[in-house]
């Protein structure tokens, strides 16, 4: 096993490389110019000369990847153009954020998701099958941006049941300790702000948790499925055992693997997905500070925001690549 990390751990940096690299050239391909951005196309041309020798933009494209490399592997992405300040320090900040919302995301779609494709699984081919996976079919081909506007519309404009958008009413106030809001809220027994944080994040939550919530109910009721014809499964029903014991007891747990593939694939692809979620529900988060980067040609956010999530990803790959040894001891890696 130790073996095994250690040789991910050294993919992880090759790919990294990869990304930074491959980042770092599309970023400067893109139309457009950071410092006439900066500081507007009025602005004087030794202004915006001050500005390109400031930031290393006159510099050849490899001589600036090497200086932002150099400092990246320190763990210094450099300062923002458009702010000025850190941008590892403003990833941070607003990492809480994008995080509570992933996670409530796919606590929602993994329950959910699971649930139904087991529903799906033990009752093939009848009504509730049927749903379940036109159900799935809808909730892949619904666009994120589209689903967020029209729960915005009934449940925020028409019924009035939650707020448009923010992550906190107005007048509220809560000590942040962790930054997560569910969490400060109880860690400070903050009722109003808890019930607050909740009713803000149950429609981005649920726009977010639509696409993988679909995708882990087909891969669970796919990998039931398989599992509900092995010979074991009709050894244990020839014993007497109930469906719900065989079900329950037996199937699900070595049906579990491809769901947990999935299920962490999706943790890093919901905080990418988060992007559209957040800039739609004004939620200040990791998905709403890279939009407006991009729009500002803010290089060094982008690239610094890119890799990080790189490393984000793939360290949860790499977990859940582990936790297959604890689902099913019949696993090893040499």
């Amino acid at each position: 096993m130790k073996e095994y990390i250690l040789k991910r751990l050294a993919m992880l940096v090759i790919v990294l490389f990869g990304v930074s690299l491959i980042t770092f050239v599309l970023v400067r391909a893109a139309p457009g110019d950071p410092a006439i951005n900066l500081v507007g196309e009025h602005a004087t041309a030794e202004k915006i000369e001050e500005i390109r020798e400031k930031y290393h933009l006159n510099d050849p494209i490899y001589v600036q990847y090497f200086i932002w490399l150099k400092m990246a592997a320190k763990g210094d992405f450099g300062r923002s153009i458009k702010s000025h300040e850190f941008v590892i320090r403003e990833i941070m900040e607003r990492l809480p954020m994008t995080l509570e919302l992933s996670l409530i995301a796919m606590i929602i779609a993994s329950v959910i998701g699971i649930i139904a494709g087991i529903i799906s699984a033990v009752h093939q081919y009848s009504a509730a099958d049927y749903g379940v996976m036109v159900g799935a079919l809808f909730g892949i081909s619904m666009p994120v941006f589209w689903l967020g506007l029209m729960l915005i519309f009934i449940f925020s404009v028409k019924l009035g049941i939650t707020p448009v958008g923010g992550r906190l009413t107005a007048g509220i106030e809560l000590e942040r300790i962790t930054g997560l809001y569910i969490l400060d809220s109880i860690l400070t027994l903050n009722g109003t702000a808890l019930v607050d944080s909740i009713k803000h994040l149950i429609l981005p939550s649920v726009a977010l948790a639509t696409i993988p919530m679909a995708t882990i109910a087909r891969m669970t009721r796919s990998s039931m499925l398989e599992v509900l014809r092995q010979d074991y499964i009709r050894t244990e029903r020839a014993k007497g055992l109930s469906e719900r014991a065989v079900v329950y007891k037996h199937a699900i747990k070595n049906a579990l693997i491809p769901i947990a593939t999935v299920i962490g694939m999706n943790i890093g692809l919901l905080m990418g997905g988060a992007v559209l979620t957040e800039t739609i529900f004004s939620l200040p988060g990791l998905g709403k500070y890279i939009a407006d980067a991009i729009l500002a040609y803010d290089y060094p956010v982008v690239q610094g925001f890119t890799l990080f999530f790189a490393t984000l990803f793939v360290l949860v790959n790499l977990a859940t690549d582990i936790l297959y040894v604890y689902i099913d001891p019949r696993v090893r890696y040499r």
